[in-house]
């Protein structure tokens, strides 16, 4: 291949600083068909000590003769692309909207555990002639390599000859020539196979037993067959073929198998979805949207057990009809079985499911059939926003208010975000619904940036509870020192007494929320966080909610060594101990993290309160939004105060969001509801808005303080971390930084609006033994801002003192604490 024709790929490559990264250009080999690697992953040498790296191939160009000469591709990894132009665009669009590098936004795409590791293999080298030089230590693992006569691990030589992993023995065979590295890719979770047989080309059938002929004239039949069918069809073991294989009469071959889902109780004719007046004119507003076949954005605004999923469902069999992929995406995990099952008894097969309660090799097999078109429709959490969905039409984000739609980790993407890129480039809508939309959206879709359809009457006969504020200085002053009022009590009883059930939210877990010494006073807190710890009686140890740091519970103040801790707070486990001792005939059902850790809890424990086998549920923010349970007439929140006071901007949102969530679980069948919020304050707006059901007052109250502080929607939020094991050194990288950032404006950038807050340290400054500071900015999010602060990263990358601290970019973060 000459200079001229040469072929170029445009590699992003993993482990890339964001200072440095960039589309890296390679050679690929002559045998490589080089249009057919975009999208795929490969390896290549990097740097100057030619290591392999993993990389993603984005582009193919052409060179000339003055293209300066490349290193060439090692390994193409993929037998086909994994990601389409369409998702390569998506990368490059969060690369330059969240800080993050190429190979960071691709790799967000792919399912869990099927990226590939590399691994440094050894093996002996053929040519060494002086084996007699080496001493017993290392004859040994000569000995081995020779025997297993294949590349093997660092581990397995270590485990297998009882050796330190770090030993430098392996290191200085490889200096001195006596064994050789190489660096293998091996995938965390391979592809679904099945082992196939078929016939060598010019295999000698000669000296074959009676049932080696039996088993070749099978195969010659069928030309190639699984090994299992084999088995089954001639009733011979697998013995009989592998001595076929030895012969050279057949071969094995792997083939990917997808496993398909399994069959769902479809009803045999699918029920027309029925809606009311107002859902109708909803529905048909959407579809007009959807059928001008340009990109757009919708809020479906209606209150509680308004039948927004009715609608979102009828507008899915429109769209079904013209053959387009659909995605749906829910907020919590808890959320997600009940949604499934809707989707799947009228959906059947080609509903897949994307959340991180199912295995690495389950979310693979769910990926693999959205990618072939097996399942039109993709279902889940955040990370369903990056299904590989075919002629994609249109993409719902129920509650989309919630937090959990926000990347905490990078690439720090908010789906949303990404779901409206999706959107445009496929010209399909982005139905966004909720009973409490963020304060962005709702103000987006009364100034017509996105359209608006609003359910402002339950459906059928279900009315909104009325809400009772129970105020708990009161239940103190009259002896009541549990977590439980008079009022709700009453409500229990009653409930009980009728065959009803209850929920009852408590959004902190364990039992209780701190633990402080009556000598010094101070509170027991975690080693590695500056957090308190919270007592579990479960296994009766002190936890942290942070890092996971658990210690043996006991009565000595670990600072003063004095006897006499006091503990303070309530969690949802003492909750539970509570209506235990007051209401000894209920059956009560926890629900928070603690009680879910095994897999498809969730779906039995919801699915035992939805038979009634539970009366009372009582549990963490997971029991507020989005269930449906027709029994279900009492609502109570145990401390609204928990949710609501909190420095952060949002913090009034949140807790008028999850309010008003939870008393919507009450009443949504034939039967009224009615639910009991308990306060110290019970004359906060926000509590009583949110016992109205008003959210257009809220909006109003909320979009004045949002303006006058120049907050979103009025402003973009950008949080600057700064994150180090020294604590000093990682404040004078945030001061440093912050310097920079403020020089730069001043001088290139003069007319950017900005506002600077900080650096300050983090609300909870020490996480896992790091030292965490930030600086918030206020800006307008434009392309003179993004160029700002991404030569700010590279800048500040190149300051070697301060190379121990890792300093990251958050756009729009759901907090600023």
């Amino acid at each position: 291949m000459t200079d001229k024709n040469k072929t170029i790929c445009r590699v992003a490559v993993e482990n890339a600083a964001f200072g440095f990264d960039k589309l890296f250009d390679y050679e690929a080999g002559e045998e490589m068909n080089a249009q057919t690697l975009v999208g795929c992953r490969v390896m290549i040498p990097f740097g100057k000590s030619k290591k392999q790296r993993q990389g993603i191939v984005f582009d193919v160009i052409s060179g000339d003769e003055t293209t300066k000469r490349l290193k060439k591709i090692s390994v193409v990894l993929d037998r086909e692309p994994l990601l389409s132009k369409e998702m390569l665009r998506l990368a490059c669009f969060m690369k330059s909207q969240y800080f993050c590098t190429y190979y960071e936004a691709a790799k967000a795409m792919l399912p869990a555990g099927f990226n590939y590791k590399i691994k440094e293999m050894y093996s002996l080298n053929a040519e060494f002639s002086g084996i007699g030089l080496l001493d017993e230590a290392e004859k040994a693992i000569t000995s081995f390599l020779g025997a297993v006569n294949h590349p093997v691990s660092r581990q397995e030589i270590c485990s297998a000859l009882e050796l330190d992993y770090n030993t430098k023995l392996l290191d200085e065979l490889c200096s001195r020539g006596v064994i050789i590295s190489s660096e293998s890719a091996v995938r965390r979770v391979g592809d679904l196979s099945e082992k196939m047989v078929e016939l060598c080309a010019d295999c000698d059938c000669e000296a074959l037993t009676q049932k080696q002929n039996e088993v070749l004239e099978l195969v010659r039949m069928a030309g190639e067959i699984s090994l299992r069918e084999i088995t089954y069809f001639t009733g011979y073991t697998k013995a009989v073929v592998d001595a076929l294989v030895k012969k050279g009469v057949v071969r094995y071959f792997d083939r990917e198998v997808i496993k398909h889902a399994e069959k769902a109780n479809q009803s045999d004719t699918v029920k027309e979805i029925c809606l009311t007046e107002e859902q109708n004119r909803a529905y048909i507003g959407l579809c007009e949207k959807y059928e001008s076949a340009q990109p757009c954005v919708s809020l479906l605004y209606g209150v509680t057990g308004s039948g927004k999923t009715s609608v979102f469902m009828k507008l899915i069999d429109r769209v079904s009809r013209d053959g387009r992929g659909i995605i749906v995406m829910v907020p919590e995990i808890a959320l997600t079985p009940q949604i499934i099952n809707i989707f799947k008894s009228r959906y059947g097969g080609s509903v897949a499911v994307f959340h991180s309660a199912l295995s690495l090799g389950e979310r693979l097999n769910e990926w693999k059939r959205v990618r072939c078109g097996e399942a039109k429709i993709a279902i889940g959490t955040r990370s369903a926003v990056f299904a590989p969905v075919q002629n994609l039409g249109l993409i719902i984000i129920d509650e989309e208010q919630e937090y959990t739609y926000k990347s905490e980790s990078t690439p720090r993407y908010h789906a949303r975000e990404v779901a409206k890129f999706r959107c445009k480039d496929n010209s399909c809508m982005l139905l966004l619904s909720s009973a409490t939309p963020s304060i962005e959206s709702f103000y987006k879709a009364q100034s017509g940036v996105y359209s608006l359809f609003t359910l402002s009457k339950r459906y059928g006969k279900a009315q909104l509870p009325p809400v009772l504020v129970a105020d708990m200085n009161i239940e103190q002053e009259q002896g009541n020192k549990t977590v439980v009022s008079s009022v709700l009590l009453q409500s229990l009883q009653e409930n009980l007494a009728d065959g009803k059930q209850s929920i009852l939210l408590l959004n902190r877990r364990g039992y209780n929320t701190f633990v402080a010494c009556r000598h010094c006073k101070e509170v027991v807190s975690c080693p590695n966080c500056s957090i308190s710890l919270t007592y579990h009686s479960a296994n009766n140890r002190l936890m942290c909610h942070y890092c996971g740091y658990s210690m043996s519970m006991t009565d000595i103040c670990p600072s003063c060594h004095e006897h006499g801790l006091r503990f303070s707070g309530t969690g949802t486990q003492r909750a539970e101990e509570t209506l235990a001792a007051l209401l000894p005939s209920a059956r009560i059902l926890r629900l928070d993290a603690d009680a879910t850790m095994r897999k498809n809890s969730h779906e039995a424990l919801l699915g035992a309160f939805k038979l009634g086998e539970y009366d009372i549920l009582v549990g963490t923010q997971m029991v507020a939004k989005g269930l449906d349970f027709p029994n279900v007439t009492l609502v109570g929140v145990l401390s609204a105060d928990q949710i609501l006071y909190s420095d952060d901007y949002r913090s009034f949102e949140r807790s008028f969001s999850l309010l008003t969530q939870v008393v919507g679980r009450a009443g949504r069948g034939d039967c009224p509801g009615r639910a009991v919020i308990q306060t110290f304050t019970p004359d906060n707006h926000v509590i009583n808005l949110a016992a109205m059901q008003d959210y257009t007052a809220f909006y109003q109250t909320e979009l004045a303080m949002r303006r006058g502080l120049l907050y979103p929607p009025f402003s973009d939020i950008c949080m600057i971390g700064f994150v180090g094991d020294n604590e000093l050194l990682t404040a004078n990288a945030a001061r440093e930084c912050t310097r920079l950032l403020c020089k730069s404006a001043a001088e290139n950038f003069p007319r950017l609006p900005l506002r600077v807050l900080g650096p300050t340290a983090a609300a909870v400054k020490k996480v896992s033994n790091k030292f965490r500071y930030k600086t918030v900015l206020k800006y307008k999010n434009s392309r003179d801002f993004r160029a700002m602060l991404s030569q700010l990263l590279v800048d500040f990358a190149k300051i070697s003192k301060y190379s121990k601290v890792t300093v990251y970019v958050d756009v729009n973060p759901e907090s600023i604490l």
